[in-house]
This record gives structure tokens, sequence and C-alpha cells, in this order.
């Protein structure tokens, strides 16, 4: 089963239901009620982050729904359906992956009977491909002919113990054969392989130096662990110093394994000294524990656990292996900051990658107003708002909430890096502490920056097509740029005749510099170039208005919207759709197409 939280997501008014199973299972019901105006793309976005889904809704829609993303059923997360009155429990897609077993679990929480269909677990009350928390299957490919040959009535042999393989023992399936307590389960029939069940009973610690070749990390593990006997198979995950969040190698030697990777501190790691068979001073004195590898796997393998292997090292790596007990330390994955543009607003105009990193994070960070714009999405998840002119304090809570091993998004209107927190997100990264940094944790965060639609893009096209040759763009606000610096961009962009894009034309303060720009610009265009004032762009009370340059009146500008100014090429022309551009005209500017035509023709 994936280790996400299950979302309950009810189609109709059943919030009650929702929650009530949400609680019941330690899941999330984050989006419920008839306002639930977006269900494809979220439930879509859903899946695609592998989180298993609980649909309080007709089996028909959530398949409908989810049809284009299907292809891969060993990779699929868990989707159910559960009926509105709570009569029935329905594994729709992945159900040897998790879907069954918790389809069990729900319709014990509500006192029904789960709709089983998979033949396995209906004719022999398993899957064989789906092993329980704490298993693994060496094989998954050969379990369907293993089944096969078990529904057909063919008798099977069992050796090991597997408490959750009974139910084949119980109808007679297999006969069961006395094994070693460590030796792996192997359930056999005839003419078919053999399948090899692994109890992943190890911690792996790793340790290595900053830039070590993940191919020698995977090298030493691979051969230490076969000189002390364990299989790769047995390892429940990979650990290490919290100071190697950020290291390449340990993560390639995670995902080959196929297991997740783990971080301590080192105050954790130095609990674990008296039990290392190989403490070392130089190792505390540069990172502040007596062992990396060794305290890394005791501390997640428990006080009961034992180190099987002991520290094994090549030139740049360690690694060791502690066979897990009670009590142990599990460890914070690497955290995630998502820098995402969200568009102007409306949900059709955010990118599927938008939407699956803002379904995956377990937070959502930004001014009130941006993460409201998410609708729907947004309900009932944890989210910090902070209040316009709170730009530095927001991205400092992110990148710091990451830094504890959080998926955190970052919400920004229109594309994160364009006048938004993009920059100030990488700013802070690259300051050092003494000019204002952020922590060493918040450093070794994995950072994705999520491109948006930004508001140049989107008022060009609502428009026509005004940025169709070269354009720059120039906030005017001189909160944060000098304004004689705006004032000398403005007279460069007019005199190199560019399309202008102005971002935060104007606010309650600042009145004068749009006029002003509008003088300079008047200086070296015709007075009748197209301006584009396009307020609250993808939202129910967007308005385009067209005018001439010289009757741009800043009145009508507000801090909701952005000015498009024409260059001396740009065109209008009339729209036969009164409803379509701007005020009954499209507006472009030529790219020069018909020059080149000519001049081809000649």
């Amino acid at each position: 089963m994936s280790d996400a939280k299950p979302v309950i997501v009810s189609l109709l008014p059943h919030g009650d239901l929702a929650e009530h199973i949400a609680t019941a299972i330690g899941g999330r019901a984050d989006l419920r009620g008839r306002d639930f105006d977006d269900v494809a793309t979220h439930l879509q976005a859903l899946f695609a982050s592998g989180r298993p889904i609980i649909g309080i809704a007709a089996a028909g829609i959530l398949i409908r729904t989810l049809a284009p993303l299907l292809g891969n059923k060993r990779s699929e997360p868990p989707v159910l359906a559960v009926a509105p009155d709570g009569s029935a429990v329905v594994p729709l897609l992945g159900g040897h992956r998790g879907a069954n077993a918790l389809a069990r679990q729900i319709a014990g929480i509500l006192g029904t009977e789960a709709a089983l269909t998979t033949a396995g677990d209906v004719a022999l009350g398993v899957a064989l491909d789906e092993p329980p928390e704490g298993w693994r299957l060496d094989n998954p490919e050969d379990a369907k002919p293993v089944m096969a040959a078990l529904l057909a009535g063919q008798r099977g042999q069992l050796s090991g113990d597997a408490p959750w393989l009974t139910p084949l023992a119980e109808q007679g399936a297999v006969d069961v054969l006395p094994a070693d307590a460590d030796a792996p389960v192997v359930l056999s029939v005839a003419g078919t392989p053999p399948l090899i069940y692994r109890r992943r009973a190890f911690a792996l610690g790793v340790g290595c130096a900053r830039g070590c070749p993940p191919d020698e990390l995977i090298a030493l593990v691979g051969q230490s662990l076969a000189e002390a006997g364990i299989a790769a198979g047995e390892i429940a995950a990979v650990h290490s110093i919290d100071l190697k969040t950020d290291e390449a190698a340990i993560h390639a030697l995670a995902r080959y394994l196929g297991v997740p990777a783990r971080f301590h501190p080192a105050a954790r790691l130095e609990q674990e000294a008296p039990r290392l068979a190989n403490p070392s001073d130089v190792v505390f004195a540069e990172v502040g524990c007596h062992g990396v590898a060794e305290g890394a796997a005791l501390a997640a393998a428990g006080p009961e656990g034992t180190l099987d292997m002991p520290k094994c090292k090549s030139v740049n790596a360690t690694c060791a292996a502690a066979r897990i007990g009670a009590g142990g330390t599990e460890g914070s994955p690497r955290g995630h900051l998502a820098v995402i543009g969200i568009g102007p607003g409306q949900a059709a105009w955010r990118t599927p990658e938008a939407t699956r990193l803002i379904a995956e994070a377990d937070e959502l960070v930004g001014y009130g107003f941006y993460i409201d714009l998410l609708g729907p999405v947004a309900r009932g998840r944890m989210r910090r708002d902070f209040a316009l002119g709170e730009e530095e304090a927001r991205c400092r809570y992110a990148l710091e909430a990451a830094g504890e091993g959080r998926r955190v998004a970052l919400i920004c209107s229109g594309d994160g890096g364009i006048y938004a927190m993009g920059a100030l997100v990488m700013e802070l990264l690259d300051r050092d502490a003494a000019a204002g940094g952020v922590s060493d944790a918040a450093r070794r965060v994995a950072l994705t920056h999520v491109p948006g639609i930004s508001a140049l893009q989107a008022a060009s096209a609502r428009a026509g097509a005004l940025l169709g040759h070269d354009f720059c763009a120039i906030s005017l606000s001189d909160l944060l740029t000098p304004r004689e610096a705006i004032v000398k961009r403005l007279h460069a962009a007019a005199a190199g005749d560019f399309v202008i894009a102005f971002y935060n034309p104007v606010s309650r303060r600042r009145r004068t510099l749009l006029a002003e720009a509008r003088e300079i610009l008047l200086a070296h265009r015709p007075a009748d170039t197209p301006v584009l004032l396009a307020q609250s762009l993808g939202r129910p009370e967007e308005r385009l208005t067209l005018r001439r340059l010289d009757a741009l009146d800043v009145d009508e500008v507000d801090m909701m919207t952005i000015v498009l100014v024409g260059a001396s090429t740009s065109r209008r022309i009339p729209s036969g759709d009164i409803d379509a551009g701007a005020g009954g005209s499209w507006i472009y500017t030529p790219r020069g197409y018909a020059k080149r035509i000519d001049g081809d023709q000649t």
C-alpha cells in the first residue's frame, strides 16, 4: 500500500461520512460538497501524485475521470468507491497495491462488506502480489502464474513464517514446510517460478563524502550486503545523518533499492555511541557523532535492534546494517519546496505539474488571496497565510518548513519566477547566515520551480497577439527598485520600440509613474498606439479595456491590472464577435512575415 495518506473526496454533500472515514483511517477529507467545481482536475492530480483516493460517489464517475491516466497497474494508487449511504465499498483500481486491504478496513468501520473482485482475494483470501507492509516480493512478475495454478487446483508448498499467507494453508491450497526463522518465505507450485518473500528486517545506515559517486555507494552496499548474507529485499529504508539530506548518492541508493531515504540529527546518532562497533573521534569532530553509518542503522533499528553488519567502507562511503527491533527512530524524509505559479487564478490555466504538486503538498504557503484562488483544492488543507508586504517572511517560512522534512507548496499568481517569489527564494538560499540567510536544513531541501501562465501572456492572448514581436516587462513599483532606474528603463524601452508590459502599475500610494511612462512613450510612438488594460484575468470579474496611448487614464488602473502598451507597429483590427478581443477589436504586433513573403516573391 502507498505510504501517502488517503484522500476522501465526496462529490455530494456527505461531509460527515468523509470525515468519519478520514478520522478512522488517518486520511484527509479535503474536498466535499456540491461546490467541488473542478472534480476531474483534482482527482487526476491526486491519482498522478500517488495518493490513495476514496471517492464517495458513483463508481462510474471515478472510472471515467481517471481513465485517461490508466496504463500501469503496478504503479497506480488505490482507488475506491464508497456508496453515499455507506452501504458498499468497492475497490476499483490498485486492488493489489492496497485497495483491497483498504476496502476491508473501511467496510469494517462502516459495518458492511467490501465488494472484492480480484480472483485471489475472493477464492483464496490473499493477494500473492500484495505482501503487507514490512514485506517484499522479489519477483512480482511471477505472482500471476502461481495464482493461476493455485486457482486451477494445483497444490503448492509454503516454507517460512508468513502469517499473512495462512489462508492458503487453511484452505488446503499449500503444504507448510519447516524453514529457518531467518530464511525467506518461499511459495512454490510445480511448473511455475517460486515466489520469494522477504521480511524487511534491516535498517541500512550509510555515510559518504560530499559528492560521492552514486555508483561507488551502490557498489559498496551491494558487496557488503552479499558478504553479510543480507538480501537487498530485506532492507526497509536507507538512513543517514541529516547533514546528508541533499546528498545525491544516498538518494540514488534509495531509488536503486526501492526504499525511502530517512535522515537523523547528529544528536540522535550520538545516543547510539555506546553500541557502535567502530566509533571514531575523527567523525565526531567533523559531524558531531561518533559514527554515521552504524549510528543511523542502530537509531532506526531501535534499542532492541542488533548491528548485524558493522561498518564497511570504500574510498568515499561507509555502510552498516542493523536488524530492526522495537522502538526505532523513523527519521525524516528530505523536505521539498515547490514554488508554484498558478497563473491568473482559474484552474483550467494551471499546469498539470502545478496541480499535482499542490495535491502532494503537506502545507500550502502564500499570500492568502492567492491560496484562496485555488478554490476547493485548498479546503481543509494545512496552510500558512501571509499578507502583502510579507514576501520575505513567507519565502523564509516555506524554506524552513521544508527543511523540517515537509512537502511545501509556495503559491504564486502568474509565474513564480516573474515578479514573484521564485527569485526571493533563490536570494535567501544565496545569502550567508550573517546576511540573513536561511538555516542549513533549509538549504538542503529539494527545490522545484513550476512555471505558470504570466499575466502578460494571458492579457495578450485574451486580446489577440500583442506580444507577437519583441517585448519587455517593467515593474513600476519603486518599493524595491529605485525610481531613477525605472525611468531609465522606460526611456530605453521606448527608444527600442518594444511592446511593454507594465507590472505593478499603480497602488494607493504610487500614482505618478504610469502617467510619466505614458509621456515618455508618446515621444517615441504614435498617439493612437493601442493600450490594453487587463484586470483580474481568468477570474469572474475579468475586464479588458482598450485605449489609445494618449487617452491612457491612470484612474482606470488598479492593483489588479496589468497594462500592455503596443509598439509603433502594433495594429488594431475589428472583431466580428463583439465578445472577442477587447472593446470589439483584436490587437496584435506583426512579426514581419508580410515583408518576408514580398521578398520571396521578387
